[in-house]
């Protein structure tokens, strides 16, 4: 019987209809926007199809797996598979690149390069979260920074070459580091393999793992972004044209922590046991640190920005939280935060288009000429403050139980991290309320020129923001729905990193953490013979 390649036509599918636009007759563009939109919509729909006819929720194996010699003479295949990691994320990035091609439907410079290089970092997208060989994934982490860096370059506002610019460096210097642990990987030990399942087998010397996780965390932190890594973010927010924030905070900053969840965890276990007290330092600053910066930017893109840096941090913690409760908080977090934060500068945009400025202080009172505006960002916002019945709180609960409740850590420890926590929670419905005020309440500013022409949302909008805001809602009054995807596969991994922890405690009798630190020790836990590490 003949498998059909549904991840391989998903994958290619926006990638080969990019290189037929150059052929299509189009002098306004018309014609490309549907087409761009006709393939995003289909690569969606084909997703959609392949994963309810063949793929069991109830499995944590890698599904619809597919495997082809690519260029054999340096090991690279083309095998990619999907399991509870993946699969949401896959379809998280097939509604927002879809709805992001809706967004660009005024887009009049060049729409040629723009929607070949939108379907272009779709592909790229899907293939870093399917790609099960390690060299197959860094080429596709690549792939996809092209594309932004013309869209922010070519597209974005006033500063927009700097913002690109600062992009590309750290994006693409961060790179370097996956291409070196990989090869690191690939040739360790006595065969040589690219293959990320027969990497995760392999055994590794303890100063090389830790060298190795430390290579791919600067690269993920680059990404997700992890502070002091994330500087690149507040300007690629800030410059680029809507529809690419809604792909740089829906997507690409998921790519990070899945990344993270995917290589550091599963593959590098034994690393893990001594970072996983880092990560959740680092979640604990990304939270409060980003909900700072948050409150005092002026620029509403970049309060937004330093937002998705403060939400970030809760996908640490659960990370590192060492339980499944934490870790499915951290992938719900990924994806609630990935419709919320593309809902807002979607909506920021639209703002942008009717008053011709993001200083919020240049705003003042538009509620009352664009009242389904304000309903849609109020609704958005009261969903990225973590407001119970939105995907955003359900999300931040399971990441706070899950390292309150984790056995793998001192009280001391976790009461810190919960505590400091708490206070990002508590500072950011302050930013996010505060910017409601000062761009749609009081008095309108007089040298505000409002776009008289078409001032609230357009249906179309309407039908962009609804698509967005309806699975926020659905998720955060019944979870399972997003939930199901991956419950089985969270608790493989959790229960995959606990298994190190009794070996790496007979191996390591004083913990690094307690000549350092009085606080992240590695406790007793109810796995089988796993002793306390600080002993």
């Amino acid at each position: 019987m003949f498998d059909f390649p549904w991840l391989t036509t998903i994958i290619l599918l926006p990638i080969v209809a990019a290189t037929a636009i150059p052929l299509i007759p189009d002098k306004e563009g018309t014609t490309l926007r549907w087409y761009g939109l006709g393939v995003a919509f289909t690569d969606f729909a084909l997703m959609i199809y392949a994963f309810w006819h063949n793929y069991d929720f109830q499995s944590s194996a890698f599904q619809l797996v597919e495997k082809y010699s690519w260029i054999p003479q340096i090991g690279l295949n083309w095998s990619v598979a999907v399991d509870g990691l993946s699969m949401p994320l896959i379809l998280l990035t097939g509604l927002i690149n879809t709805l992001a091609v809706f967004a660009a439907w005024k887009v009049t410079t060049k729409p040629r390069l723009f929607y070949a290089l939108m379907l272009v970092m779709y592909s790229a997208q899907i293939g870093v979260f399917v790609a099960q060989d390690l060299l197959l994934f860094f080429l596709m982490w690549e792939i996809e920074l092209v594309p932004v860096y013309l869209l922010i370059s070519i597209w974005g506002g006033e500063k927009r070459r700097y913002a690109a610019t600062k992009f590309i460096l750290y994006t693409a210097a961060a790179s370097i580091f996956i291409l070196v642990a990989g090869f690191a990987m690939a040739f360790s030990g006595d065969s040589v393999t690219f293959d990320m399942a027969t990497l995760g087998m392999k055994e590794y010397p303890k100063a090389f793992e830790l060298l190795v996780y430390v290579c791919f965390l600067i690269a993920f932190g680059v990404k997700l972004p992890i502070f002091p890594l994330h500087t690149w973010l507040p300007d690629a927010h800030g410059e680029a044209p809507a529809p690419g924030s809604m792909i740089l905070a829906g997507v690409l900053l998921k790519m990070g922590g899945y990344a993270l969840i995917r290589i550091n965890v599963e593959m590098l276990p034994n690393a893990h046991v001594y970072f996983a007290p880092v990560l959740a330092i680092l979640g604990v600053v990304n939270i409060v640190y980003g909900a700072c910066c948050a409150f005092a930017q002026t620029n509403l893109k970049r309060r937004l920005a330093y937002s998705s840096v403060a939400h970030m941090g809760f996908v640490l913690i659960g990370i590192a939280s060492y339980t499944e409760l934490g870790i499915s908080g951290a992938m719900l977090q990924m994806i609630s935060h990935g419709l919320i934060a593309a809902s807002l500068f979607f909506l920021s945009g639209v703002t942008y288009e009717r008053t011709h400025t993001l200083m919020m202080d240049k705003m003042g009172g538009i509620a009352k000429v664009m009242p389904k505006t304000f309903a849609l960002f109020t609704t958005a916002a009261m969903a990225s403050l973590a407001l119970p019945g939105m995907s955003g709180f359900v999300g931040e609960l399971m990441v706070f139980l899950g390292i309150a409740t984790s056995d793998v850590y001192s009280s001391s420890f976790k009461v810190v991290v919960v505590l400091l926590s708490a206070v990002g929670v508590i500072l950011t419905p302050i930013y996010l309320l505060s910017m409601l005020r000062e761009v749609f309440y009081g008095q309108q500013n007089e040298e505000l020129v409002l776009d008289a022409v078409v001032l609230d949302v357009k249906p179309r909008e309407l039908f962009i923001t609804a698509c967005l805001i309806l699975p926020i809602i659905g998720i955060g009054f019944y979870p399972k729905v997003a939930m199901q995807t991956y419950d089985v596969k969270t608790m493989q991994v959790a229960t995959h990193a606990r298994q190190v922890l009794p070996v790496v405690a007979q191996q390591q009798p004083t913990s690094l953490y307690s000549l350092i630190f009085t606080a992240p020790t590695l406790a007793s836990s109810e796995v089988p013979g796993l002793v306390n590490i600080a002993e």
